[in-house]
């Protein structure tokens, strides 16, 4: 269960790690089927040519199990609200990243933005101070990884220099064109956090997390997936306070510092 430090720290820091979010035996299954479609040898380093390998969307039953265990549906309850989120039926896209010492090309940091998604250039994909479009960002560790391993890079509570960021673009938001421009310099002072953990671990964050890739150092490719939650309804800055997930009241904290 995420309890009440867990809460106020995802609400501060825009971010919550769940040990055992699901069985290692299911992200060893997982792992098996990705191992098949990166065409790589798992024994063989000489077929990891490629710093990193995109794979497409996968809803076969260890995805499936991996991201609908009690474990994490009460978490969700707890973050997003009971009843506002829907079940994950797929697990996203694998950027699964292997040892390497040529730059992976794609390691900025960024927010995940999550609507317009029909424009054919991402960087025209949007955001907005309601996130719509998405409940939670979610960092699914389906192998071990050390801080060697290419763990996911953090701002730690940038999500708020986000939620400030959005808000004067009302319901419109944001393009990440427009979000990137700077480099995401608002951020550019947090502290930094790693995505690390056993395989099994899932990092519950905020949306307007600013995170980022990272080469890999270490000796065995890293699998991860990036999911998001989707809402069952639209993220609410109106509600009453009793009636609040964590979600909305971060930006609400970060909106009531504005000025």
């Amino acid at each position: 269960m995420v309890d009440d430090a867990q809460v106020e720290q995802f609400i501060r820091d825009g971010f919550v790690r769940i040990d055992d979010a699901f069985p290692r035996e299911v992200a060893d299954a997982a792992r098996e089927l990705l191992w098949r479609d990166t065409g790589c040898d798992p024994t063989l380093p000489s077929t990891w040519t490629r710093p990193v390998i995109r794979l497409g969307m996968y809803s076969q039953p260890p995805f499936v199990q991996a991201a609908n265990t009690p474990v994490l549906h009460a978490a969700f309850d707890r973050l997003v609200g009971a009843g506002r989120w829907l079940p994950c039926r797929a697990m996203g896209t694998f950027p699964v990243r292997f040892p390497s010492a040529v730059d992976p090309g794609d390691a900025g940091w960024h927010v995940d933005v999550s609507f317009d998604h029909e424009k054919p250039d991402f960087f025209d994909w949007r955001a907005n101070v309601t996130s719509k479009g998405r409940a939670l960002l979610m960092l699914f560790l389906f192998s071990d990884v050390g801080e060697d391993d290419a763990p996911t890079r953090i701002r730690v509570g940038s999500h708020q220099d986000i939620a400030r960021r959005l808000a004067p673009a009302g319901e419109a938001g944001m393009t990440l064109r427009e979000l990137a421009a700077d480099g995401f310099a608002v951020s550019l002072d947090r502290s930094q956090a790693l995505a690390t953990g056993q395989a099994g671990t899932v990092y519950l964050c905020h949306p307007f997390l600013v995170h980022s890739a990272q080469p890999h150092h270490g000796a065995r490719p890293r699998f991860m997936a990036q999911p998001p939650l989707l809402p069952r309804e639209p993220l609410s800055l109106t509600r009453a306070p009793s009636d609040t997930s964590p979600v909305e009241a971060a930006i609400r904290q970060a909106l009531a510092s504005i000025g």
